[in-house]
């Protein structure tokens, strides 16, 4: 029996060994081409961690078309290495294209590659790659995982010079975050280089390799937090100055001058965003490498998603707008099409036109519009004579004012004023956000930025994650108790079932959905936009725009959602 459980992969090229891979974007049974997963290992010495001695079992002969389990059909080996080999395969039940890892079941290193897999499962956190089947069967154990057509890894993204700020940014934040989560589970990296870090078509950043990859190689470490902190330091580095923070070329990146220490990215490259090089070096320290102008080093992912908290947020850059060219009238436009042309250097009398009135057309256009008024005050006096009689009116009756009971329309309104957004966080009451780093982007004024959700697979309801059983969604905090009176939110994307809540006034800080009793709206899939208006305004200090279900994202069994603008008028 196939056994489900979530963890990265990475297909290992370690240099200086034989590899058999293979150019991989070809299109597949589910008609997606495929891009080549690949990783690079560095020299040994660069990483903190200690190896195990190479397993002498023998690669299993497998081959081009061989089936595991009667489903999994391989199509292309793209590493051999160290008695276990990688592929890439079509799973032909669900007709999607797959990798998978083989190895023989006496390999030293099988069970721990099996209880890396088991292991990592128990986080479900979709920014890592996800394992889809860890398996034991006829003398092979197998670990199959998804493939990723629309990512590219870091590797390939510095292969043309360094990222734009932003980008950097948004690399570390995530990757940070989601590293910090895997380590409250007690689940490590090891392995973090450019290779396993990819960023989707959506810009979304996620990591391979966790637990399998180092369990692969038999890699360990006595402090896996120092670890992965420093390799996220390297990345980040890299990120910034296309360099390897090393003496040694890894990754198709130039290491740092010998004899010269490890000095700042911003020391390495000009322009270099001075926050993020102190944040690289602060993650790099190690035995006293940090410069004296730095603060004290982070050693775990949790203390650099609080200093990444603590830096001035990076805002994405403004969309750059060519202006439009100058206007050409056309020779057809100025009514010589069709005539002879002016032989040069002649010069012709220009006929001045008529007022535009006075000339024969204009005449007729004012009889025109004479008649047109003549008639719509004759129709306009009879529609008034024939209400008055409808109604009895007499001359006595004319002074009169008819109002009903209840009808608002002749008081006078007050007009709505924006309510300031104070603060905004992540729904998420039984785990940790998803997209906690871009909430402010729902409420920054521009409908071209957005509150995006990673994509989940086999469930519109967040994946059925237990830790999304609740749904997802932003709350808004207007800084005090204030009267709402209308809310609109634009979604990123039609289809999504939401609906809007507000706390009580006297709530602090709520949290869970039992915490907002006010019913702004039902829950209903709607379109891109959502209007509240309200007949009666309510007290609230908290607004909850709650998203219980996703839209498809491109593909049957593929969800994504997200929030682009919220306004709040009271």
């Amino acid at each position: 029996m196939a056994e489900r459980s979530t963890a990265a992969v990475d297909v290992a090229d370690d240099s200086g060994e034989q590899s058999l891979t293979a150019e991989a974007d070809q299109s597949t049974a589910d008609g997606v081409a495929k891009n080549r997963e690949r990783d690079t290992d560095n020299d040994e010495a660069q990483e903190s961690t200690g190896t195990e001695g190479p397993a002498t079992t023998s690669p299993p002969e497998l081959h081009s078309g061989h089936k595991l389990a009667r489903r999994y059909r391989l199509e292309e080996c793209v590493t051999r290495l160290d008695g276990f080999s990688s592929w890439r395969a079509v799973d032909e039940k669900l007709r999607r294209a797959v990798g998978v890892h083989v190895l023989p079941a006496d390999h030293s290193r099988a069970r721990s590659v099996l209880a890396a897999a088991r292991s990592s499962a128990l986080l479900g956190d979709p920014r890592f790659v996800q394992v889809l089947d860890a398996v034991e069967e006829n003398d092979l154990v197998y670990v199959v995982h998804e493939w990723l057509p629309d990512a590219t890894e870091l590797t390939t993204l510095l292969a043309s010079g360094p990222l734009e700020v932003y980008d950097a940014y948004q690399m570390v934040s995530q990757v940070s975050s989601a590293m910090a989560a895997a380590h409250r589970e007690g689940l490590a990296h090891l392995r973090l280089n450019p290779t396993a870090v990819l960023r989707t078509s959506t810009g979304q950043w996620r990591i391979r390799g966790l637990a399998v990859n180092a369990a692969l190689r038999g890699v360990s470490s006595d402090t896996p937090q120092r670890t992965d902190t420093e390799s996220i330091g390297a990345l980040l580095y890299a990120a910034l100055t296309q360099r390897w923070p090393y003496e040694s070329d890894a990754y198709g990146m130039s290491g740092l001058p010998k004899d010269i220490g490890l000095i700042p990215p911003d020391q390495v490259r000009a322009g270099v965003h001075r926050g993020l090089s102190e944040l690289a070096m602060r993650a790099l320290a190690n035995d006293g490498a940090t410069a004296s102008r730095h603060e004290s080093p982070c050693t775990t992912p949790e203390e650099l998603v609080k200093a990444i908290g603590e830096m001035p947020r990076i805002r994405p850059p403004e969309p750059a707008f060519t202006a439009p060219p100058d206007y050409q009238r056309t020779t057809y436009q100025q009514g010589s099409y069709g005539r002879p042309a002016t032989p040069p250097h002649a010069t012709q009398p220009t006929p001045v036109p008529p007022p535009p009135l006075h000339s024969r057309t204009g005449k007729a256009l004012k009889w025109a519009v004479s008649a047109l008024l003549i008639a719509a005050l004759g129709l306009g006096s009879w529609q008034l004579a024939d209400a008055l009689l409808e109604q009895g009116g007499t001359s006595e009756d004319t002074n009169k004012t008819q109002t009903t009971e209840g009808d608002d329309s002749d008081k006078p309104t007050t007009p709505l004023r924006p309510v300031p957004v104070e603060n905004v966080r992540e729904f998420a009451p039984a785990g940790p956000g998803i997209q906690e780093e871009d909430v402010e982007l729902a409420v920054d004024g521009a409908s071209d930025t957005a509150w995006i959700t990673p994509q989940y697979k086999g469930y519109a309801n967040f994946g059925n994650l237990p830790q999304r059983k609740d749904g997802s969604g932003l709350i808004l905090d207007l800084g005090s108790v204030k009267s709402v009176s209308q809310v609109n939110v634009s979604l990123y994307r039609s289809g999504q079932t939401v609906e809007v809540l507000a706390a009580d006034p006297d709530s602090s800080e709520p949290s869970v959905l039992e915490d907002f009793s006010q019913r702004l709206t039902a829950l209903s899939a709607v379109d891109s936009d959502l209007a509240v208006k309200l007949k009666q305004p309510v007290r609230t200090r908290y607004v909850l725009v709650h998203i219980t279900e996703l839209p498809q994202d491109g593909s049957p069994g593929v969800f994504r959602g997200g929030i682009s603008e919220i306004k709040v008028k009271g």
